[in-house]
């Protein structure tokens, strides 16, 4: 009697046909790899859905950095939630989505060219490696076997840039967290009501309060964040990994916030 070789399910997620089919036909040749290729976001996304209705899922996602960008014109797409719909979603988007929905699933980025930024963003969105298209067969077989061993896999060459990316993005974050831990419960719940997309009105429905009271809550909230703008509070407030506010929840203070913002960043390198 044979022994059974526990295999390795791979999704191959390109929108450049021949080389997905390439790639899913190189590792297919593999006598303990199952692999599958997808040529967009949204495919991607049904794949692993049936997977899991199957009771089969993937174990890696090989993610082309430049997804839903070929076809445009050179423009990348819109990044988009990774929820299944059939809008345009980029690699980086999708990285996301997978880790959200499905933390269990491993995902690498494959790259047409070393970028520290785009690596960097790519590690926090949930990436577990970031390899080049034109790496060895081999070099591939063992970063794909390496994250499933909790490794993060980087090509030396980016490893320099990629730390001086991560260390600035936190500098960044610690600055704005430290701003938001300076705003008042209700502060808080009105930047919250921001971050959603409210309106001065609707924030006066949603927390109970005239909209002169709101104007003034948000007044201070530009204040002590030191912007000038909606949008600029918005920007630090998600930078500080400020989700949008839960119209079921109740108040919340800074330190609820921020204690929020690692299921809003979903456990992410910072």
């Amino acid at each position: 009697m044979g022994v059974s070789v526990a295999r390795i399910r791979v999704l191959v997620v390109d929108d450049h046909r021949i080389f997905a089919e390439s790639l899913a036909a190189a590792l297919a040749a593999e006598p303990d790899v199952d692999v599958a290729a997808a040529g967009s976001g949204p495919a991607a996304l049904r794949c692993l859905e049936r997977a899991i209705a199957e009771s089969r899922p993937y174990d890696v996602l090989l993610v082309d950095a430049e997804l839903g960008a070929r076809g445009t014109g050179g423009t990348r797409a819109a990044p988009v939630p990774a929820d299944g719909t059939d809008g345009p979603v980029d690699g980086i988007s999708l990285v996301a989505g997978v880790r959200t929905g499905q933390p269990s699933v491993r995902t690498v980025v494959l790259a047409e060219r070393d970028d520290p930024c785009r690596a960097a963003t790519a590690l926090q969105a949930g990436a577990s490696g970031w390899v080049a298209k034109d790496c060895s067969l081999q070099r591939l077989l063992a970063v794909i076997r390496g994250v499933l061993r909790d490794e993060t896999h980087l090509p030396p060459a980016l490893l320099t840039g990629v730390l001086r990316e991560l260390t600035a993005t936190r500098k960044h974050r610690t600055e704005s967290e430290r701003l938001i831990e300076s705003l008042t419960p209700r502060e808080c719940e009105v930047l919250r009501c921001m971050v959603a997309g409210l309106g001065r009105k609707a924030v006066a429905e949603r927390l109970f309060l005239s909209p002169h009271t709101v104007r003034t809550h948000m007044q201070n909230v530009l204040g002590k964040l030191g912007v000038h703008s909606t949008l600029a509070a918005v920007a630090l407030a998600r930078r500080a990994g400020v989700g949008p506010a839960d119209l079921s929840g109740g108040p919340l203070t800074a330190g609820a916030v921020l204690a929020g913002n690692v299921v809003e960043r979903g456990g992410q390198l910072a």
